[in-house]
């Protein structure tokens, strides 16, 4: 006789922590999450439902299958995460686990989630990021982005933290590893007017764009004369 754990039923949903990759839709009107594991061709918004990636037509999270969100109980253990190669460019995520779910040692698998909050790391160049860039790969339809300082954005597809957040909806907060240059959403108050914070990452992306074209349209004049 195989016993069970007995049923959960808190007063509040559960606090997980997972990565992502942020991603922006190909016209640029939505953004949200791909994950780094199974289930990552399924790009995810703010506030979603969990399918069965195997294309079954049970509820997440079976039993006796591996479908539905993922997340861990520390903070500590995605964070780690983030020390792989491949998922330097990830964003910490901090969800709110909801729907049913089943507990194990180390996490939740469950059938609905809402991102409260998303880290985003330091760009390449260790500068803290202020935007989200264009990656240089994606899913069908979706761009993946990585963290980006005002300097390295140059001329690719991006969008402020703050700008993120706003495509994204349902209250997102979005914020940069420290805090230096971490913006949060006004989403979640319809018609909000942009922060004094928000205007100054929105400049500086500006800004940047604006001296790319300048070196752009220099060399273009050089070659020009030298013509």
């Amino acid at each position: 006789m195989r016993l069970r754990l007995p049923a959960e039923r808190p007063t509040e949903p559960p606090t997980g922590y997972k990565i992502a990759h942020p991603v922006l839709s190909q016209d640029g009107t939505r953004a949200g999450f791909t994950g780094v594991s199974l289930g990552g061709a399924l790009p995810y918004g703010v506030l979603d439902d969990a399918a069965c990636v195997y294309g079954r037509r049970h509820r997440p999270p079976a039993r006796l299958c591996d479908c539905g969100f993922h997340c861990v109980h520390e903070r500590a253990a995605a964070e780690a995460m983030l020390c792989i190669a491949e998922h330097r460019a990830a964003l910490l995520l901090e969800v709110s686990v909801l729907g049913a779910y089943i507990r194990f040692e180390r996490g939740f698998r469950y059938a609905r989630q809402r991102v409260r909050t998303a880290t985003a790391g330091p760009c390449v160049c260790g500068t803290t990021a202020v935007a989200l860039a264009d990656d240089g790969w994606g899913r069908p339809g979706w761009r993946v982005l990585a963290p980006v300082c005002a300097g390295c954005v140059c001329g690719r597809t991006s969008v402020s933290l703050a700008g993120f957040a706003r495509l994204a909806g349902d209250g997102l907060r979005v914020v940069a590893q420290g805090g230096g240059a971490g913006f949060p959403s006004a989403g979640s108050t319809a018609g909000a007017e942009p922060g004094v914070p928000e205007l100054v990452a929105e400049a500086a992306l500006l800004q940047a764009r604006l001296d790319w074209f300048q070196s752009q349209l220099a060399r273009l004049g050089e070659r020009g004369e030298q013509g």
